[in-house]
């Protein structure tokens, strides 16, 4: 490759990297999340916290979680008549050591996300160009988000 081609590859990944670094991280979390099945109540044992289901659903469904409906949040209404247990599963393999890859995959890239933004700041020359095109990458698919 020419040295012109290379420079412009280089400039290429770096407005591409900090575009899509707050999006790569947020998506980084939500797919560890998701692993344990935390955004779900059997992943977390009960009701979990409105910002896992939020992302959770980002993530799953490009989209930001609807209310549930009122009759589905009266604690009043009659509850529905519990099933009996499913039959225990045989025993299958373990997903636990797949799992801590994957977490570890998600912190990771997370981490290393973070580094690029760390070094794009800290060169005085491409400071204000990279502040831009960070908070285009956050804007953008928030505002994507409260449209749809």
């Amino acid at each position: 490759m020419t040295p012109q081609l290379m420079r412009r590859v280089r400039q290429w990944h770096f407005y591409l990297g900090l575009f899509f670094a707050p999006l790569v991280m947020l998506f980084a979390l939500s797919g560890a999340l998701q692993t344990f099945r935390l955004q779900e109540e059997k992943g977390w044992g009960s009701e979990p916290p409105t910002w896992i289901v939020t992302i959770g659903s980002v993530h799953r469904d490009s989209k930001l979680p609807t209310p549930k409906p009122a009759a589905e949040q009266d604690h009043d209404a009659p509850k529905p008549a519990v099933a009996k247990p499913a039959p225990p599963r045989p025993p299958g393999p373990n997903r636990l050591p797949m799992q801590i890859l994957m977490v570890a995959m998600s912190v990771a890239l997370m981490f290393s996300a973070l580094l690029g933004v760390m070094i794009a700041l800290n060169n005085r020359q491409t400071r204000q160009t990279s502040l831009i095109m960070l908070a285009a990458g956050t804007v953008l698919p928030v505002a994507l988000l409260l449209l749809a």
